[in-house]
């Protein structure tokens, strides 16, 4: 699949086209999860479901979680090398990129851990809550494997993704086999194996090698990647959908090989795309919005289900307004008007807590091995628990501010005027 890297690879230090495929895929990941939700509220409970059941093939675009591990993969090999070449070490650049990952969880925190007591004791029904309160929580999956993936990079570097890429596929679709063999427990080891892969790409971008990509052979990829797409879900046992779906297999929950092909379908539409990607972004409005955008993607990643609950919370239970039925007139006309109420709750919420992807201080990494088990413990319990009441929650992120602690120290004192 992929071509051979040129001997003098070199990268740039800001790529465009990494730029618009993180923020392009964030934002279609607000969207996507946006246009979700199937709510209906009566006696206290709130009833949900998702809407891209009824059209499932709308996710093989609309699902970009690979594409968005991929830029992942690129910007991390960018940045590490970039601070090697400086003479940084490897953990100085590990402690630097868990503080930048994990400190804008403190917040959202800070604000859900005590709310949805809060909102019971303001008479609002447990039920929608806790709905709530886990639904906010299950986002932080994302920072959990990228996590892995930052650990990963410094070890994954060193090795040629000519070697690392077949390894990482291949354990994936090993543990595909043996997960739809009867042991579903294994299918988590995709977790690492499917994410892991993508990322290596990301890796191989950075070099330089997929510079020869373009054209037809971008096209060719794209649809020999979407074709094995289709072959995977009509042979099975992979759904139709690239999201998980209450009730049926998931392609995402645990990942499955079925996500590597339909990288390669997207990827080969990216880089086909990409000298028109590069155009647009080279123009002083659309570079303004991504200048504005890209420092902000995390905050809006952990704050666009916040939104979704606010609105949605106050549409469904203090209106008594319902979902139209998924693909219906009524609900491709509502589409444009639910996006517009959620898009001023979400931007609100970034101008606020923006600040926080830089956090104050500097970098410690003498405890970076003591620290990620920390920070990614708490993501996962988080990612399981959600911030509804009970210990875990709240353990989770006691630990996860202890792991930022280890890998922080205050900024020096500015010295005194005599």
């Amino acid at each position: 699949m992929l071509p051979p890297a040129p001997e003098r690879a070199a990268a740039a230090p800001r790529d465009r086209f990494i730029d618009v495929l993180r923020v392009f895929g964030m934002v279609l990941v607000v969207v996507q999860h946006w246009t979700m939700p199937v709510l209906s509220y009566a006696q206290g409970r709130l009833t949900t479901g998702n809407a891209l059941a009824a059209m499932p093939y709308v996710t093989w675009i609309s699902q970009v979680m690979p594409l968005v591990f991929f830029a992942g993969g690129a910007a991390n090999a960018i940045s590490f090398r970039s601070a090697a070449r400086r003479g940084g070490t490897a953990r100085e650049w590990t402690a630097r990129r868990v503080r930048r990952l994990a400190w804008p969880v403190v917040p959202l925190a800070v604000v859900w851990l005590p709310l949805p007591h809060l909102l019971v004791a303001l008479g609002v029904p447990a039920q929608p809550v806790d709905v709530a309160a886990r639904t906010v929580g299950q986002l932080l999956w994302f920072l959990a494997v990228y996590l892995l993936a930052v650990v990963a990079t410094p070890l994954l570097l060193r090795v040629r993704t000519g070697v690392a890429l077949p390894v990482l596929a291949g354990g994936a679709v090993l543990m595909d086999v043996v997960r739809f063999s009867g042991l579903e427990a294994a299918g988590y080891l995709n977790v690492a194996f499917v994410w892991l892969a993508v990322h290596q790409v990301g890796f191989r971008y950075a070099e330089g090698g997929l510079e020869r990509l373009t054209g037809r052979r971008a096209a060719g990829l794209a649809i020999a990647g979407f074709a094995m797409v289709a072959a995977l879900v009509a042979t099975g046992p992979y759904p139709a959908s690239m999201i998980g779906m209450p009730g049926m297999i998931s392609n995402m929950a645990p990942p499955s090989a079925c996500l590597l092909a339909l990288f390669a379908g997207q990827l080969g539409l990216a880089m086909l795309l990409r000298p028109a990607l590069n155009a647009l972004a080279a123009r002083p409005r659309a570079e303004a919005v991504l200048t504005a955008l890209a420092p902000r993607m995390m905050t809006v990643y952990l704050w666009h289900m916040t939104a979704l609950v606010a609105v949605a919370g106050a549409a469904t239970i203090g209106f008594g307004l319902a979902t139209p039925h998924a693909g219906s007139a009524a609900w491709w006309s509502a589409v444009p008007l639910w996006l517009a109420a959620l898009t001023p709750v979400l931007v609100g919420l970034t101008a606020m807590l923006g600040r926080f992807e830089n956090p104050a201080g500097a970098a410690a990494h003498r405890l970076v091995p003591v620290a990620v088990p920390l920070v990614g413990g708490a993501l996962l319990t988080l990612t399981i628990t959600g911030f509804a009441p009970g210990p875990a929650p709240v353990i989770a992120s006691l630990a996860l501010v202890a792991g930022l602690a280890l890998v922080s120290r205050p900024a020096a004192a500015a010295p005194r005027r005599r």
